[in-house]
């Protein structure tokens, strides 16, 4: 998952796959007065039977993030930020979980996974090159 602009997740319980756009990436103390990172995707259903696209935002908690990024030696930056928010947007659709929910806050044990997941993914990409 190092494409994060625009990518494919599924399938769902149902079955579904989405295209998921990404929207934008903010400090959300600007924007709603929490300690996050707040990345927006817009998922369009890509079943037969159309449907509105749906709106997810995606919640880093920031000294979670700064923990980690000094944990793995990771600059903080947006695409890295975003990169995770993906991860988390993946495993929500897979799984069914928060589907519900137009923000979702990532826990910072699974910010943790999906770090050390794109420090894996990050390492074979180098040494492929």
């Amino acid at each position: 998952m190092l494409s994060f602009r625009e990518f494919e997740a599924g399938p769902d319980p149902f079955g579904r796959k989405f295209q998921v756009l990404f929207k934008w990436l903010q400090t959300a103390i600007s924007i709603r007065h929490a300690d996050t990172v707040d990345v927006k995707f817009i998922l369009m259903d890509q079943s037969a039977e159309p449907a509105p696209p749906l709106q997810k935002t995606i919640a880093l908690p920031h000294a979670a993030l700064l923990r980690v990024s000094r944990e793995t030696g990771r600059p903080m930056d947006d695409p890295w930020c975003a990169r995770l928010a993906a991860l988390h947007l993946v495993h929500l659709v897979q799984t069914g979980e928060d589907m519900e929910k137009d923000l979702v806050t990532v826990p910072p044990a699974e910010l943790e996974r999906y770090a050390a997941e794109l420090a894996r993914a990050e390492g074979r990409q180098t040494h492929a090159a």
